[in-house]
């Protein structure tokens, strides 16, 4: 694609260190396509700085501040750009504001009308749970917020006449911003200089780059994928999509956390439920047996009491928050509440080898001449002849005179075609440091961006010359027997180096694609920094029984040495992802081998799709424009907070330090978080399956339901909701295991079984043989109850800590000082004879049943943990 020419302006030197260009990801695995940009004319010149303005010859000045000032006060700016946090407003709204609390202050309303205003004592309960929601999701979010602006875009903005990085929420309208690879559109803008492909996925579902000249429109929410522009804002906050299309990224994405299914789930069960039954309830006490309508509303309040699980659905967004508190403590940002429990359910980790395994940072390792140029095969270079095949590092060093040896003009063009690069990668940042005191730079007159589509990137110099650089398996396509010529000296310089081979081109067509029969002058090896913690951190995931694959855009040996590094299992065993050319290629390869290279960003989508199809949950990590498709199709999305806009937008955790070491902590707050809740919330679910069966079997059974508000709060407090909230706030690192659902209701069911068998032994017996009042007989229910609410916290607590035991005796004291010290208030009656007789064979009989229904259903929990859990890496932050 052909644009107009670029004004010469200092500040696109590719010396330049903009913010936007220092996080742009590695040079081989960049998600773009090729276009073709006229360049400045002239010889490059040293850039002054990420600041400095346009040309004296530029038309464009950008904004004042005067002149952005005016558009503020006008309600021009782009205020509502960005992903926010809930407002408290809205935390307080949706804490008070729930139909479990509407019920809840129906039901305390009808007893009020009783005149029996103790048994409103449950609403305090309501109170409290919403106060410590409130103020855990406040700290949440506030953590969040806090760690939310550190890795918040910015924008570069040409404001009196010098670029300066501005937050997206400073733009205004008729601003010009400069855009580069990875940067995501702030707002709706068109395009004043220069040319780009854009990424607009996020906006139409398509994922084929759009080309973008000089006049097109760039929508806001859109990322650059190649090339990079001047841009003249059009449209800003609510006239565009750039506050909506970035959440869009992530909040529109299905969530998968069985969390969040299980509780929706048990909430609508209740929902659908508890009207009809209380009806039913209070008609057949009411009208059927006559009770008067003081005891039976107390009555049916007690049993729809029982059924809410309300301090469920505040333990579950409690332990979230508390996780979220704990990460960011850590430098990891939760964009995605739930994704901490989906990434202690993966058992595939997708890693992208650059910013995950390596630090992301680059250097050049050394400059080598293709060894046959002495025969005469390659292209004319001058000073032919001399000694070949040498190695940069001591025959040509970036010093050396330009024309003198081919090394010398090996070294010249890499410095040329790097500092061309008006948005460099860390690719070519790292070329450009190798040959930052270079000054006789060849004038480019056209540049081509690199690509990950094509892998690679040139220039037309003023010379009439074309030049070449990247993956010479791409660069060579059309020429295998030039690549088969050179490939000994290639794979040996790929054993320990990315390569880059730098050829010489008749031109490049409009499209950016080569033209004529490269001619080979040389390689660049690039060597990437491991990161200190990676193998320990590898090593980690390997013991907790996660398949790793690494999939990247580089040489599939370089990144299989790598891997075998930091010791991925059977690196050696890799594959060049060129060579899958269909879904069942991929889905074969996938599942065979661990460690892919030369990965398009359509094929790193497909890899995860493919696994998720062989019922694997995936998670992906990455840093890159070229990771975005791969992170939105994972079920849990990885960044690094100095990767990509693109990456960092799409994705659900952000790793803020940059540090893959952080990745055991978040999944050891997941294990907590499902572990610690299904144990909890089996103690709530009790309480619900006990009140729901016995609330149908009362609709036909000929006695008062034997309950009343004011016990249900006291069997509430002691047995449920105390012990539920330390046993979800213990550490908890064990390895998770079967369904959430399915795990909580198993556990439930022993105690629910026991509760129901036990309520109607005792309403028969004491009603039937022993003449107990309803007084006496509702004594024995609710001291049965407490006991074996007591019996599932005994079990919940194997294997006893001390905090376990201490928490068993509160239980067991709080609710016997409840009912020796404050019999009235709790109305329970004084114990007899007969009560005495009945009730101990109804604790012993309660005892053995609820073991042995416990063994039956809960094996696993009787046998223990089959599995040592792995501690989490000492080194880790």
């Amino acid at each position: 694609m052909a644009t107009e020419p670029l004004a010469t302006r200092p500040d696109t030197n590719p010396a330049s260190t903009d913010p936007a260009s220092a996080a742009s990801a590695e040079a081989t695995t960049a998600s773009a396509a090729a276009t073709a940009i006229s360049a400045p004319t002239g010889p490059c010149k040293a850039a002054p700085g990420p600041s400095a303005g346009p040309s004296p010859d530029s038309p464009l000045r950008g904004l004042t501040s005067a002149e952005a000032q005016a558009r503020v006060a006008e309600g021009l700016s782009n205020a509502d750009a960005g992903v926010k946090t809930r407002s408290i407003g809205r935390i307080v709204r949706e804490n008070l504001c729930t139909l479990f609390n509407f019920v809840n202050v129906v039901l305390a309303v009808l007893v009020a009308l009783t005149g029996s205003y103790k048994n409103m004592l449950f609403m305090l309960v309501i109170v409290i749970n919403a106060i410590i929601g409130i103020v855990q999701e406040i700290r949440s979010k506030r953590m969040t917020d806090r760690l939310a602006i550190v890795v918040a875009s910015k924008a570069s903005v040409l404001r009196d006449g010098t670029f300066r990085t501005m937050a997206l929420a400073d733009i205004v309208r008729d601003d010009i911003i400069r855009l580069g690879r990875g940067d995501q559109v702030p707002a709706d803008c068109r395009v004043v200089e220069g040319g780009c492909k854009a990424d607009e996925s996020l906006l139409t579902g398509e994922s084929k780059l759009v080309p973008k000249a000089i006049g097109d429109e760039l929508l806001s929410g859109s990322f650059i994928s190649a090339g990079s522009v001047l841009a003249q804002v059009v449209r800003v906050g609510a006239e565009s999509y750039a506050a909506r299309i970035t959440a869009e990224a992530k909040q529109h994405k299905a969530v998968n956390s069985e969390i969040m299914t299980s509780v929706n789930g048990i909430i609508k069960y209740v929902s659908i439920v508890i009207f009809p039954l209380g009806a039913l309830l209070f008609a057949r006490q009411f009208l059927g047996q006559h009770i008067p309508w003081d005891a039976a509303t107390l009555s049916t309040v007690s049993a729809l009491v029982g059924m809410i699980p309300e301090g469920l659905i505040l333990l579950t967004s409690t332990v979230l928050a508390v996780a979220v508190i704990r990460l960011s403590r850590l430098q990891v940002l939760v964009q995605q509440l739930y994704c901490i429990e989906t990434l202690a359910r993966v058992d595939v980790l997708c890693l992208d080898k650059t910013g995950t395994i390596t630090t992301g940072k680059m250097e050049v390792a050394k400059v080598a001449v293709v060894e046959d140029l002495a025969n005469g095969e390659g292209p004319h270079i001058p000073g032919e002849g001399a000694e070949q095949g040498s190695d940069t590092n001591s025959s040509a060093t970036p010093d050396a005179a330009p024309g003198s040896d081919p090394a010398a003009h090996l070294s010249r063009i890499l410095a040329s075609l790097a500092a061309s690069d008006r948005d460099p990668n860390d690719t070519a940042q790292a070329i450009q440091a190798y040959f930052a005191d270079t000054t006789d730079l060849l004038a480019p007159a056209r540049v081509i961006p690199f690509s990950s589509e094509t892998k690679f990137s040139g220039a037309v110099f003023q010379d009439g010359r074309a030049y070449v650089m990247g993956a010479a398996q791409f660069v060579l396509a059309d020429a295998p027997s030039i690549l088969e010529r050179i490939r000994p000296q290639l794979e040996a310089l790929t054993a320990d180096n990315r390569v880059l081979l730098v050829a010489e081109v008749d031109d490049f067509a409009a499209d950016g694609a080569v033209e004529g029969a490269p001619a080979p002058l040389g390689f660049v090896c690039i060597r990437d920094q491991i990161r200190p913690t990676a193998a320990q951190t590898i090593g980690y995931f390997i013991e907790q029984g996660v398949t790793l694959k690494v999939i990247s855009g580089d040489d599939p040996r370089t990144v299989a040495g790598i891997a075998g590094k930091v010791g991925i299992p059977h690196a050696d065993q890799y594959v060049d992802a060129t060579t899958l050319a269909t879904d069942e290629a991929i889905a074969e390869a996938i599942g065979r081998y661990s460690v892919f290279g030369r990965v398009r960003p359509e094929q790193k989508k497909a890899f995860v799709q493919a696994l998720q199809q062989q019922g694997h949950t995936v998670a992906m990590t990455g840093d890159g424009v070229n990771d975005v498709l791969a992170l939105k199709a994972s079920d849990c999305s990885v960044a690094m907070a100095a990767g990509s806009d693109a990456a960092r937008n799409v994705a659900q955790l952000v790793l803020v330090d940059n540090d893959f070491a952080s990745m055991p902590h978040v999944v050891a707050e997941g294990r907590r978080s499902i572990n610690n809740l299904q144990r909890s919330a089996s103690l709530f679910l009790v309480k619900t399956l006990l009140s729901t069966g016995a609330a149908t079997l009362f609709v036909f059974l000929p006695w008062q339901y034997p309950f009343e508000p004011i016990q249900m709060t006291l069997i509430s407090a002691f047995t449920i909701g105390l012990p539920s909230f330390v046993l979800a706030l213990e550490p908890n690192h064990d390895l998770v295991r079967g369904h959430f659902l399915r795990n909580c209701i198993t556990r439930s069911i022993p105690g629910a079984i026991c509760g129901l068998a036990s309520i109607v032994a005792l309403c028969a017996i004491g009603y039937g043989a022993i003449g107990l009042a309803y007084d006496q007989v509702s004594t024995l229910c609710v001291l049965t109850v407490a006991f074996i609410g007591v019996l599932l916290i005994l079990r919940l607590c194997i294997p006893f800590n001390p905090l376990r035991i201490a928490l068993l005796v509160v239980a067991v004291a709080g609710t016997a000082l409840g009912v020796v010290l404050f019999p009235h208030l709790f109305d329970i009656a004084p114990f007899t004879g007969p009560m005495t007789m009945l009730f101990i064979p109804t604790l012993a009989i309660d005892a053995v049943a609820f073991q042995l229904l416990y063994r039956a259903l809960v094996p696993q929990v009787a046998a223990g943990p089959t599995r040592r859990p792995c501690s989490i890496p000492r080194n880790t932050p």
